[in-house]
C-alpha cells in the first residue's frame, strides 16, 4: 500500500455516499469528497493533517496569490497525482527500504501488538493494575492497512512520553491542533485542506535533500549517549509535518480477517511491530504551523498548547484565533490561523468567506490518555488597524468571566464545607457549566465587536451592561442550584446564606466587574447588584 497513491482511504461524498479513494482524488468536483469515513475521532484529525502535510510538501503555492488562484479553481486529480508522485516512493507502508514513518535500519527490537500504536491503548502498567476500565485490553487486535497507516501517523505526530528513551512528538506529547474549516459542513475536502496550506519558504540548500524533510529516508538520527538532539537548524522546515520521534518497524503479515478498528475485511492484517528507544529527539524552537504556542521570551522558548482538563471553550478563543506570533508573550495562534488573517485582509473575497476554527487533541497525563477534545469555534477576519483594540475589548469580556467563575468556585465550596481549604473536591463540573451557559452570549458579543469601525476604542455601554448581567444571572443561578443540591440534612442554611451574601458583595467589588459597570454607567457604588437582575 502507498499512502499517497493507493485508493485505500474511505471517504464520504457530498451526496452522503461512501467511497474509497487515493489522496490525490480529494479535488474531484463531481460529487466531491467532503470528509473521511473513520470510526475514531483522533484518526479524523490525523487524516486532515496528513492531507495538509502532503499538499504542503508536494504542492505548496509560491505565494498568496498562487494560493488564492487555487482556492478559486482547485486542481484536477491528475494534476495532484502528478505532484504526489514526486514523493510517493517514500510513502510505501511496507518496503524492504524506506517505509512510511518507520526506522530504516531497525531489524531487532521489542515486539509489540499493533494495537499499541493507538494512543489510548492501555499500557503495560495499566494492564498490571487491571485499571483499563473504559478501554478494554481485548479490543485491540489486528489492523487493516489503512488503519495501521493512519494509526502510525497519529502516534508519530502526537507521541506522548513513552518511557525511557521513547521520545515525544516534535510538538511535545499530546499537542493541540487548530485547523480552519469553511462554515458549511459539506464543503469539499479540498477546501478544508487548502485553507491550511502555506506558501513555500526559503530553505538552505543543504536541507533540500529528502531525508531532511522525510526522516525515514535515511538512518535515524539517534538520541542515545552517542547521538544528539535534532534542532530546526538540522532539518528542512517541512519536517515539522513529518516528525518521527518513535523508532518503529511494522511487521508484514498475510493474516486474513476483520480489522478491529474499522471492521473492514482484509487479506493483509498487521498484527505486530517492533520498536526501540532513543529515536529522533526534537529540541529547540520548532514551530508546527498547525499548533498554537505559549511564548516565553525570557526563557527563549515556545511551548505547544496542550489539551487540558476541562476541555476547550470560549475562554481559549482569543489565544487560539487572534493573538499573533509577533507579540511579546502569551499565547500565539497557529501559523495557518495568522496566515488566514493576512490573506483575508489582502483578498476582499476571503474577508467575506465564513470560516470556523477546529481545535482538537488528547489530554495526556504523561503516557495516559485522559480524554480526547474536539471543539469548533467561530472565526472572523479583523482589520489590522483594529486588531489590538479588538483583542483588548475581548480581553475585557474574558477577564470579567474568569473573575466570576473564580468567585463562584470559591463560595460554592465555602457554602458546602465548614473548612473549605481542607476539602478535596473537583469543581470542574461547575466551571464547565458556567462556561457552557455563557458561551452563546460571548460569541454574540464578539460578532458585534468585529463589525464595529476600526477607530473604535471602547466597549459599547449596552454590551458591558448585558455581559455583566449575564455573568451575574448565570453565576447566581448556578450557586443556588449547586449549594442546594443533595440531602437536606447535609445543608447548613446559615453558612449557605452567609456565603451567598459574600458572593454578591465580591461580585460588586471585583475589579473586572466594576469596570464593566462603569462602562455601562451603572457603577456598583451607586446602584449595587439587585436580586431583580436574575
Amino acid at each position: 500500500m502507498n499512502v499517497l497513491t493507493t485508493p485505500h482511504w474511505r471517504v464520504i461524498r457530498a451526496d452522503g455516499s461512501r467511497d474509497t479513494i487515493a489522496l490525490y482524488e480529494i479535488g474531484e468536483r463531481d460529487n466531491p469528497v467532503v470528509e473521511f469515513d473513520t470510526p475514531r475521532a483522533d484518526f479524523r484529525g490525523a487524516f486532515h493533517q496528513l492531507v495538509i502535510a502532503a499538499l504542503q510538501t508536494a504542492y505548496a503555492p509560491e505565494d498568496d496569490e498562487a494560493w488564492f488562484a487555487l482556492w478559486q479553481e482547485p486542481p484536477s486529480p491528475a494534476v495532484l497525482q502528478q505532484a504526489f508522485e514526486s514523493i510517493a516512493p517514500a510513502f510505501e507502508l511496507f518496503s524492504s527500504g524506506p517505509a512510511f514513518l518507520q526506522d530504516l535500519e531497525l531489524v531487532e527490537g521489542e515486539q509489540m501488538p499493533v494495537a499499541a500504536l493507538l494512543i489510548d491503548c492501555p499500557g503495560g502498567n495499566t494492564l498490571k493494575k487491571n485499571s483499563d476500565h473504559f478501554i478494554k485490553r481485548e479490543t485491540g487486535g489486528p489492523l487493516c492497512e489503512s488503519c495501521v497507516a493512519i494509526a502510525l501517523y497519529t502516534l508519530q505526530t502526537n507521541a506522548p512520553s513513552g518511557g525511557a528513551g521513547h521520545r515525544t512528538g516534535l510538538r511535545g506529547g499530546g499537542p493541540l491542533t487548530t485547523l480552519l474549516l469553511p462554515r458549511a459542513e459539506n464543503s469539499p475536502l479540498w477546501s478544508k485542506s487548502w485553507l491550511n496550506v502555506l506558501p513555500q519558504k526559503e530553505c538552505p540548500p543543504e536541507h533540500k535533500e529528502p531525508p531532511k524533510t522525510l526522516p525515514w529516508m535515511a538512518a535515524t538520527r539517534l538520541s542515545d549517549k552517542t547521538g544528539q538532539p535534532t534542532q530546526p537548524k538540522d532539518a528542512h522546515y517541512l519536517q515539522a509535518y513529518w516528525g518521527m520521534p518513535r523508532r518503529i518497524r511494522l511487521q508484514r503479515s498475510d493474516q486474513e480477517g476483520h480489522c478491529t478498528v474499522c471492521g473492514a475485511h482484509s487479506n493483509n492484517l498487521t498484527c505486530h511491530y517492533i520498536t526501540k528507544n532513543y529515536g529522533v529527539n526534537y529540541e529547540g524552537l520548532w514551530q508546527h504551523p498547525l499548533t498554537p504556542y505559549l511564548i516565553e521570551p525570557k526563557k527563549m522558548s515556545l511551548i505547544s498548547l496542550k489539551g487540558q482538563k476541562g476541555g476547550l471553550g470560549y475562554r481559549h478563543w482569543l489565544g487560539l484565533s487572534l493573538s499573533r506570533r509577533d507579540q511579546t508573550d502569551g499565547d500565539g495562534a497557529a501559523e495557518v490561523v495568522c496566515a488566514w488573517q493576512s490573506r483575508a485582509n489582502e483578498f476582499m473575497e476571503l474577508a467575506e468567506e465564513p470560516v470556523r476554527l477546529w481545535c482538537f487533541g488528547f489530554d495526556m497525563d504523561n503516557m495516559k490518555a485522559r480524554c480526547w477534545y474536539d471543539h469548533q469555534m467561530p472565526f472572523m477576519a479583523i482589520h489590522p488597524d483594529y486588531n489590538e483594540t479588538f483583542i483588548a475589548l475581548v480581553t475585557t469580556l474574558l477577564s470579567a468571566a474568569r473573575e466570576t467563575v473564580g468567585l463562584l468556585r470559591t463560595y460554592i465550596k465555602a457554602a458546602w464545607f465548614e473548612r473549605p481549604g481542607d476539602a478535596k473536591v473537583d469543581m470542574s463540573v461547575i466551571e464547565h457549566a458556567f462556561w457552557r451557559a455563557t458561551e452563546s452570549f460571548f460569541y454574540q458579543h464578539i460578532h458585534t465587536l468585529a463589525k464595529l469601525p476600526s477607530n473604535t476604542h471602547d466597549l459599547p455601554a449596552d454590551m458591558a451592561a448585558k455581559w455583566r448581567s449575564v455573568l451575574f444571572r448565570v453565576s447566581l443561578n448556578l450557586f443556588d442550584e449547586w449549594v442546594l443540591a443533595g440531602d437536606m440534612e447535609d445543608r447548613n442554611m446559615r453558612r449557605i446564606a452567609q456565603n451567598r451574601k459574600i458572593f454578591l458583595s465580591k461580585f460588586k467589588k471585583a475589579k473586572p466587574l466594576k469596570h464593566l459597570a462603569q462602562i455601562a454607567g451603572t457603577a456598583p457604588a451607586q446602584h449595587g447588584v439587585k436580586e431583580g437582575e436574575r
